[in-house]
């Protein structure tokens, strides 16, 4: 039987990598943050924070905490080859490292987390991928930083609002169709007069327009499930979940 805390979902890896994705289940938190909690910037105690996080670096049986990133919806890559513990939680939206000394890991709770392995398993890396962050390239500056060849390149698209529960207005979606015309195809035109946005496709034209195209996941929307996810457009106040990949 699987873990509560941990969804179940398929992507293959090469050998030596794994990723995980927790759910709210499984925590030492109440209330709002109730139970898997892993932010620490939402208002919930900070012993049952570290105590979360003790637990999913159990859980997954990692040697080091994962290295925890301070996200402010930017573009900005945190590289962990380069990063001494002492100095974490680096201000970043993304984390890369080629080492195993820790897990590259971004926290959501709507927007979309995307995790990416090179296919020889060397490089890895965590996006935190919101409308702004998409909008502004995360996707092409984690890419980038990585410096392996697009095709070489396998990604996984976690759980996101849906587009059925994601209401945006005009600056949204211009801000897209302004930089690849096609990107129209991610909005729908709600009966309010704003729209309704697709993270996932969003995020699947950017990847393929840089060569990636193995891509897995994106089927689960956090809004629409309450059981097994946090949703800070549907609860307004609650936790983080994590996506994490790691060397071993």
């Amino acid at each position: 039987m699987s873990d509560p805390s941990l969804l179940d979902f398929e992507w293959q890896l090469p050998a030596g990598v794994r990723a995980a994705f927790t759910t709210r289940s499984g925590g030492a938190s109440s209330g709002e943050w109730g139970s898997l909690n892993l932010g620490a910037h939402v208002g919930d105690a900070t012993d049952h924070v570290a105590e979360n996080r003790r637990r999913v670096t159990r859980l997954l049986g990692m040697k080091a905490e994962p290295a925890w990133l301070h996200q402010v919806h930017s573009t900005a890559v945190c590289d962990l080859d380069h990063v001494k513990h002492r100095r974490l939680p680096v201000t970043a939206d993304v984390a890369i490292t080629s080492q195993s000394d820790y897990a590259c890991v971004v926290m959501v709770a709507d927007c979309l987390p995307v995790l990416f392995a090179s296919k020889d398993g060397k490089k890895i890396a965590a996006a935190h991928a919101g409308w702004r962050g998409l909008a502004a390239g995360v996707l092409e500056h984690t890419v980038l930083a990585l410096g392996v060849p697009n095709g070489e390149l396998t990604a996984w698209l976690g759980p996101a609002i849906s587009r059925e529960h994601f209401e945006v207005g005009d600056e949204v979606q211009e801000a897209f169709v302004a930089q690849d015309a096609g990107a129209a195809a991610a909005f729908m035109p709600n009966a309010r007069g704003k729209w309704q946005a697709d993270l996932v496709v969003l995020a699947r034209r950017r990847l393929n327009a840089l060569g990636v195209s193995d891509i897995s996941g994106g089927e689960w929307c956090t809004f629409a499930d309450p059981a097994k996810f946090f949703s800070h457009r549907r609860d307004g106040k609650g936790g983080r979940m994590a996506a994490l990949i790691w060397r071993e």
